[in-house]
């Protein structure tokens, strides 16, 4: 029997915490949620002030069991969940669900895992904050009404399987709206125009016409103006600068940095910070605020003057921007500033490295700078070259850290020369090349977050989960575009002669950035019409200000859904009457049947259709392949399609077939089906390709059979499958043993490994959505 039972979150963090509390504390980990909202039905009884209806998760029952005992064998229990509203909640669930007393149990809070945080914590507990708790239960029974409602009517007048949520809608929405964008964004090209100058000296420098020509002969007209002219500094400008350091690290802002410097997806990013914390390495990851506490700017203030001199050290306090910012953490920082480098593996290793170097710098005294300006006339022109220039005099925290940027085109600082006003200028070569304007660009994990940042949608907990959501439900995918080649020209003076040169170079080309399904457009614009409200932004911004008002007890929890819910369960009514959404678009006719030509969502994705369904011939259907989509394809592309399978040749007496299915294009041999990958198209690849697909299939189909027994009915095969060799009769697998050569299994022993392994028990038909 143990005087105090402390429960946190995760296992790992309670071996940490246990070392630090001794021997009178047994330190257990509920595993994070312990209960939610019921499984079956809504799980939320509306006409009863909208009360949730809890359950303690199947997975979770043990571990329940469990926790009831120590905890009854326990004189004082604390609940060390995480200091966020959804650590707030957890640790009320624990209440409940172990039949405490929530006027004597101990709720205890610490934004990093170190001896003197767990130790000030256990010296000051507080109670379970009902107003935290309720922030919590607002956001998770909105969220359930929104998403119980919306989803059957997605089903109904878009497809089955597809779902809705708040936030993740309005996600997708930006991101369907940054793709029309994109897609109606009209380049336009111009000409700019660079000199590569050298002084009586020799020194070189590189300056830029402060004018772009729209037309090819305006640039070349002026460069052969500028054959003969003389180039002199007209003007020379040194002004003093500086720069000053980004603030310490918020979820967002780690989130950002990591995924520009290390190439991290925001998951990622958060799985390896959670490691870094519940090892005690840094301070809570799920945080606002940019504040740092006094001992972390005494103990960075110390390491800096030690490390880099006293004069690199400025300590500073920074204040959050963001209105809505939660509870009054700490930036996210390392525990122990004399650490410079720390982690298990090398993904947590860089990681801290990233944190620790920002934390530090935000630390540290300004950059300071000298930047220059230089004007060059050419005569007889009225535009003028202009070369820019940067000098540090001190580098300051750039020693240290130098935060990234998402602009694809950052400007290039020169290191000048020295100039004087007047100085005659030679060039040895002025290029006029031509440049496109460049559409928006796509987001980034980490660029939607600081868009839902910036919008006030979400909070630190929810960005990771909601770009994970987006992308398994299919609505947005990760870009993988080739692009194509374009033309362009460059004019470049040399030597007195004008050469005219025609060029190529790859546009559009994005690989790993978010982009709509044609379903998750789909989705959007129905939502869109019919859901206005639910998909504005700020409206959602505006809600996620009321669970901040109920988390500080201004606004009562079932007020806001009451007043919530009046506004969105009309809507759903209304959309019950709206018809089916397909995203269809009218292509055009058949050009020889004058038969109507559609793209559309279908059941098993994006397709065309040639006909109506009514009509007595029934209509012919396509699947659109990936590269193409429903508000893009041409005539002409669909009349491609409709082409499919088409038979790219004869193999081996038989021919050889080219088709798009339910799972993608593929090429087709006898019973042999093997997928086109990356650029391969069923329309135009050739027949010596697709054979060598067909041998690798082949090839891989034979590997996979070690042995049939065919004296049995089903019969039984031994295959070889992705994670090891396998038992297959009828449509059932079954693991063999480890210990068992599966060469040299026998019926018998395959047949005790099946009777073994029981009757499966059938699945639950699927439950109908209530109306």
């Amino acid at each position: 029997m143990s005087k105090n039972l402390v429960i946190v979150e995760s296992p790992a963090k309670a071996k940490t915490i246990e070392k630090i509390l001794g021997n009178e504390f047994v330190v257990e980990s509920s595993f994070g949620h312990i209960r939610d909202l019921v499984s079956k039905g809504m799980g939320v009884e509306i006409d009863n002030g909208f009360k949730p209806i809890y359950e303690v998760s199947k997975e979770k029952k043990d571990v329940v069991k469990k926790l009831k005992k120590l905890a009854k064998e326990a004189e004082t229990v604390w609940l060390a969940s995480d200091e966020d509203r959804e650590g707030e909640a957890i640790a009320w669930h624990l209440a409940e669900a172990l039949n405490l007393n929530p006027a004597t149990t101990n709720r205890i809070v610490f934004h990093e895992i170190t001896k003197t945080a767990i130790q000030n914590a256990v010296q000051t507990p507080r109670r379970i904050d009902q107003n935290l708790v309720n922030a919590q239960q607002a956001r998770r029974v909105l969220d359930r009404l929104v998403g119980f409602e919306l989803s059957p009517v997605l089903w109904k007048k878009v497809r089955r399987g597809l779902s809705a949520g708040r936030v993740q809608s309005v996600s997708v929405r930006l991101i369907v709206e940054r793709e029309r964008e994109i897609r109606n964004f009209e380049s336009s090209s111009s000409f700019r125009v660079v000199a590569q100058l050298t002084n009586s000296k020799g020194d070189t420098l590189q300056a830029e016409l402060n004018h772009r020509f729209e037309k090819e002969e305006d640039a070349l007209k002026f460069l052969e103006q500028c054959k003969n002219s003389k180039l002199s500094i007209a003007d020379l400008e040194t002004k003093p600068a500086k720069r000053s350091p980004a603030a310490p690290f918020t979820t967002s802002t780690l989130q950002q940095e990591a995924s520009r410097k290390l190439s991290f997806s925001v998951s990622q990013t958060m799985s390896v910070a959670q490691k870094l914390y519940e090892g005690g390495l840094i301070t809570y990851m799920r945080t606002d605020s940019v504040n740092l506490s006094n001992d972390a700017i005494e103990a960075a203030k110390g390491e800096i003057s030690s490390y880099y001199g006293e004069e690199y050290s400025n300590p500073r306090r920074y204040s959050t921007k963001n209105k809505g910012a939660q509870e009054a953490h700490e930036a996210i920082r390392p525990t122990n500033m004399a650490s410079h480098a720390a982690g298990a593996d090398r993904q947590q290793k860089r990681l801290y490295d990233l944190i620790w170097k920002r934390t530090i710098a935000s630390q540290m005294s300004d950059a300071k700078l000298e930047r220059t300006t230089v004007h060059i006339e050419i005569d007889g022109n009225p535009y003028k070259f202009v070369a820019k220039g940067e000098v540090i005099q001190f580098d300051g925290f750039l020693r240290a850290y130098l935060e990234g940027t998402d602009d694809e085109e950052v400007e290039e600082k020169n290191i000048l020369p020295k100039l004087h006003v007047d100085e005659v200028l030679e060039y040895t070569s002025i290029s006029a090349t031509e440049r496109f304007t460049k559409h928006p660009p796509r987001f980034t994990e980490a660029s939607l977050v600081k868009k839902l940042e910036e919008l006030g949608i979400g909070r630190p907990s929810t960005y990771a989960p909601t770009i994970s959501t987006i992308q398994k439900r299919g609505y947005v995918e990760k870009s993988d575009l080739e692009g194509e080649l374009r033309k362009y020209q460059q004019l470049v003076l040399e030597a007195g002669n004008v050469e005219v040169n025609t060029l190529e170079e790859r546009t559009g080309a994005d690989k790993g950035k978010m982009m709509p399904t044609d379903i998750g457009m789909v989705v959007n614009d129905f939502l869109v019409e019919h859901f206005e409200q639910i998909l504005d932004y700020n409206f959602t911004a505006k809600v996620e200000s009321e669970f901040d008002r109920i988390a500080d007890g201004s606004e009562g929890w079932v007020d806001m859904i009451d007043e919530f819910y009046k506004q969105f369960h009309p809507k759903i009514e209304d959309a019950e009457d709206a018809e089916r959404a397909s995203g269809e678009r009218h292509l055009g006719d058949h050009p020889d049947t004058g038969k109507p030509i559609f793209a559309k969502v279908g059941r098993y994705g994006p397709m065309v259709q040639m006909g109506h369904v009514e009509d007595e011939e029934k209509p012919q259907f396509a699947s659109i392949p990936k590269e193409m989509h429903i508000d893009t394809i041409k005539l002409e592309d669909a009349l491609e399609l409709f082409k499919l399978p088409r038979v790219v040749g004869e193999y081996k007496d038989k021919p050889v077939k080219a088709a798009i299915g339910r799972f993608g294009p593929y090429v087709q041999h006898e019973k042999i089906f093997a997928s086109l990958k990356g650029e391969l198209s069923p329309l135009t690849i050739d027949l010596e390709t697709a054979i060598q697909l067909i041998e690798e299939k082949r090839e891989q189909v034979a590997n996979r059979n070690i042995k049939v027994f065919e004296d049995v009915d089903p019969i039984i095969e031994v295959l070889n499958g992705r994670y090891g060799p396998y038992l297959k009769q009828g449509r059932r697998n079954f693991k063999i043993p480890k210990d068992t050569e599966p060469k040299e299994l026998t019926l018998e022993e395959a047949q005790k490994i099946i009777s073994e392994a029981g009757e499966k028990k059938p699945k639950r038909a699927p439950r109908k959505a209530k109306k």
